[in-house]
């Protein structure tokens, strides 16, 4: 098997579950992992999922990805619209990227409707919940076997 993909989780997403669960739902992070490891398996990838209260490790878990991971799926919380520091660790990176959020981002508060994050993502996944995740998981395959195939 190759690399796997890295799935990070910023500040507070350790909290699902139990915080907000109108706007979040109630899956905990374990149910989140669970069904992430369940589809990365139907789709022929692994997957490293990590979560983080920690700009710092979320950062360096980014840059350790570069050579270790072929692919970044990330929930980066609230740092998602204030961290350049992670933007450029993601663009640094040069890997693909698919963001994804459980909330829809433009239907909240106007600070939440810009994502750093978005210029370095490969695509985008907002409002749908634990099961953009799975989503994420299934364009994540794709992007990979597509650029598989532009290889061989």
């Amino acid at each position: 098997m190759g690399k796997p993909v890295y799935v990070l989780n910023g500040p507070n997403l350790n909290m699902l579950g139990k915080r907000e669960p109108a706007i979040y739902g109630r899956d905990t992070l374990a149910d989140v992992r669970a069904k992430i490891e369940a589809r990365a398996k139907a789709s022929g990838v692994t997957v490293d999922f990590r979560q983080s209260n920690s700009e710092g490790e979320l950062i360096g878990w980014v840059q350790e990805a570069r050579d270790k991971a072929s692919g970044i799926i990330i929930n980066a919380g609230g740092l998602t619209h204030t961290s350049i520091a992670l933007l450029d660790a993601l663009q640094a990176a040069e890997l693909p990227v698919v963001e994804v959020h459980l909330s829809n981002i433009f239907r909240r508060e106007p600070y939440r409707h810009h994502s750093f994050v978005s210029l370095a993502a490969t695509g985008v996944i907002c409002g749908l919940g634990a099961k953009g995740y799975e989503l994420a998981v299934e364009a994540m395959a794709n992007i990979l076997a597509t650029a598989a195939a532009g290889r061989g």
